[in-house]
């Protein structure tokens, strides 16, 4: 049995349906799961039961000062990309032509530069709060190695909770696509992988570490009958899908003209809709397919940061919540956001809805909610992770009040995430029960030497 007590919190901002927020509480983890929230809880654990032995804690935290959130939950992302973020050539591109010329660089990949890319990426990820993360992985390069099993050593390492994703692509440029021959596989080759995947890493157990989805790119890099069939398995397995919608006019552009439908449309008639769907950006749905999006259950991640550098537009997120749809938050690609920081992702998102939509715009304790409860909605897996009950997983973290940053903006701790921001990391990152981050450093991996090796690695890869 592992046990951590964090007592003296002063105040745990829950995320629950009440929205509680209790005061001056100690919050009691025993093998990954809150146990009890409440007052002076280590007086009791001294005295136990008449003939029951006191528990042994393996570890206690003082966080006298602190503010405990539950962790965060990014649900859309690409991992591999940190290696390609910040070059010069992309920086004023769109969506299309920012992946024909990124596809180049991302043809390359190869174990060690997904392993060192996933560390990386998560490893920012964990320090500024984030417990859970998805990951879109798409681009398998012939000959590229085992890069899901090079995700899984990195989040194993890490510590994080990790959902995978078999993405695919099967349409190269020669087909109408923008990936070159090199990164796109048969429909049948891709079947086949993502049944291997699905029996590897899908774990549907209460408190999973791993669980996976498939997630085919996007309507403009993948066939009808790969959408089809991955619809077709997914719902077979049980598991969840994914994949990039709406995110462009060029992309409403494409399947008017391929297909003679808009993207939800096509999507609907290959079955892509429904409470285990949830897609990235959905930036240019009209009215009647956010009520469809709504009457169906369907889900959407948004990623303000990505959207506004590739200059994609502005999703109707205050209308999305208001009609009851699912709405999640995710850092999207490392290479058009360009970090992995959900903590700057919920500030943004606060400030654009903000400016576009003034008092109709989500508060910042509602964009909150979106990274904790919404995502973990999104995934399937709200009633594990998402928020600080008693049941549910050890995945919170630590901010100390007393930061000069935050002097004079902590009479709403609930808000203060989104019309504030944090800057520098969290004090701790707990996942599962463990911590993974302390007084803002990575706890399992040396961080100086991850930066050196993933430093040189990025320098062969880039060939720069």
């Amino acid at each position: 049995m592992s046990t951590l007590l964090i007592r003296n919190i002063d105040a745990v901002v829950t995320c629950d349906k009440e929205d509680s927020m209790p005061r001056g509480v100690d919050l009691l983890c025993v093998d990954g799961i809150i146990q009890r929230i409440g007052k002076d809880l280590e007086s009791q654990l001294k005295k136990p039961a008449s003939g029951q032995p006191a528990p042994s804690i393996d570890r206690v935290i003082d966080a006298s000062g602190m503010i405990a959130y539950p962790g965060l939950v990014n649900a859309h992302h690409h991992l591999y990309q940190v290696f390609s973020r910040n070059l010069p050539e992309v920086q004023n591109l769109e969506l299309f032509d920012w992946l024909v010329a990124l596809y180049e660089v991302w043809k390359n990949l190869t174990e060690e530069t997904e392993r060192l890319a996933s560390l990386t990426a998560m490893g920012e990820l964990m320090k500024n709060g984030c417990t859970t993360v998805f990951d879109h992985h798409y681009v398998f390069p012939a000959n590229g190695g085992d890069l899901i099993g090079a995700q899984w050593e990195a989040a194993t390492r890490l510590g994080i909770r990790m959902h995978f994703s078999r993405g695919s692509m099967d349409r190269s440029r020669k087909d109408g696509g923008l990936p070159p021959d090199s990164v796109v596989q048969t429909v049948d080759e891709i079947m086949k992988d993502s049944v291997r995947l699905i029996e590897k890493y899908q774990d549907p157990s209460f408190g999973s570490m791993k669980r996976i989805a498939l997630a085919p790119c996007s309507p403009f890099s993948v066939s009808e009958d790969l959408l089809r069939e991955s619809a077709r398995l997914a719902r077979d397995y049980h598991v969840r899908l994914h994949t990039h919608l709406c995110e462009t006019k060029d992309e409403e552009n494409y399947t008017l003209e391929k297909v003679g439908l808009r993207p939800l449309a096509y999507m609907e008639k290959l079955g892509w809709v429904g409470g285990d769907v949830w897609y990235a950006h959905g930036i240019h749905f009209n009215t009647q397919e956010l009520q469809l999006l709504a009457q169906t259950g369907t889900g959407v991640c948004h990623c303000p940061v990505s959207n506004m550098k590739l200059s994609s537009g502005i999703a109707r997120i205050p209308e999305m919540l208001a009609m009851g749809i699912p709405v999640g938050l995710g850092v999207d690609g490392s290479a058009s956001n360009d970090g992995s920081n959900l903590l700057e992702e919920l500030r943004v998102a606060y400030l654009l809805h903000r400016l576009n939509s003034s008092d109709k715009a989500p508060s910042g304790y509602d964009v909150l909610k979106m990274a904790t409860m919404g995502s973990a909605r999104l995934l399937g897996r709200d009633q594990e992770i998402g928020s600080l009950e008693e049941g549910k997983c050890a995945d919170l973290f630590l901010v100390s009040s007393s930061r000069l940053e935050l002097v004079g903006a902590l009479f709403d701790p609930k808000s203060v995430l989104g019309t504030v921001g944090l800057k520098g990391a969290v004090d701790y990152t707990i996942v599962n029960g463990e911590v993974t981050v302390e007084n803002g450093r990575l706890a399992k991996v040396d961080e100086e030497k991850l930066t050196a090796q993933a430093n040189a690695q990025d320098r062969i890869y880039l060939g720069r």
